[in-house]
């Protein structure tokens, strides 16, 4: 028995060694994925770490979740502590995550710039100015349970259109007499079109100060700006 415990105790401080030691490995560097007949090269930013080297059904499972069927997931990277946290197998917050798939429908096909800024502009249309009374600087506390409302005026630029949102989503209290709790949370979804190729991308935030706002702004800004860099 005694054996065993110290099996188990070495094991455990194994583990939480290598997940330590993941996110310093270059987790964040970029790789390259096809998409069709084209490579692409893909990096998760600092502070997060893909998941695809861990081969694990259940995370894949949730990255899928968080997409439509008609997209193929090719990077879901969650932050450096909920890693550690997964791999020695605490339970992890996803407070903050982010996503990149491609639309199946169209992976094999290349697509031009006009046919890029028509897909782009039929994406957003529905979104394109903030709901009246919403106060585009804040997430709207008052919005619909589970229903998205833009935040900001989506960016245009060439191969490029982004779009902010916020959700406001509503937890059963816990207990007999717990109340609901409610919680919003902000993404900023961009499409990309990268060596004719459609990219969405999609970084996820809970919010809880309106630094998170600008902390999602500005992550999301630096992360079209790296794609597009190392797709040139």
């Amino acid at each position: 028995m005694a054996a065993m415990r110290a099996a188990s105790a070495l094991r455990t401080v194994l583990v939480g060694l290598l997940a330590a030691a993941l996110p310093a490995a270059g987790l964040a560097a970029p790789f390259v994925t096809g998409v069709g007949n084209e490579r692409i090269v893909l990096q998760a930013l600092p502070g997060f770490a893909d998941t695809g080297f861990l081969a694990s059904p259940r995370l894949q499972e949730l990255a899928e979740s968080t997409t439509s069927a008609s997209n193929r997931v090719l990077l879901f990277a969650i932050t450096d502590a909920d890693l550690r946290r997964f791999m020695v197998g605490d339970r992890y917050e996803l407070r903050r995550y982010m996503l990149v798939v491609t639309p199946k429908g169209t992976e094999r096909d290349r697509m031009n710039e006009a046919q890029f800024s028509v897909l782009a502009e039929n994406a957003v249309r529905d979104l394109a100015v903030p709901a009246p009374g919403i106060d585009a600087q804040k997430p709207p506390e008052a919005q619909p349970e589970g229903k998205a409302m833009l935040l900001a005026v989506p960016r245009r630029g060439p191969g490029l259109v982004s779009i902010l949102q916020g959700t406001r989503l509503v937890f059963p209290g816990a207990g007999l007499f717990g109340r609901p709790r409610s919680a919003l949370v902000l993404s900023a979804t961009a499409l990309l079109h990268l060596r004719g190729k459609v990219l969405q991308l999609t970084m996820h935030s809970g919010y809880d100060t309106p630094e998170d706002l600008a902390w999602i702004t500005s992550v999301t800004e630096r992360w079209i700006e790296d794609l597009q860099r190392l797709n040139r």
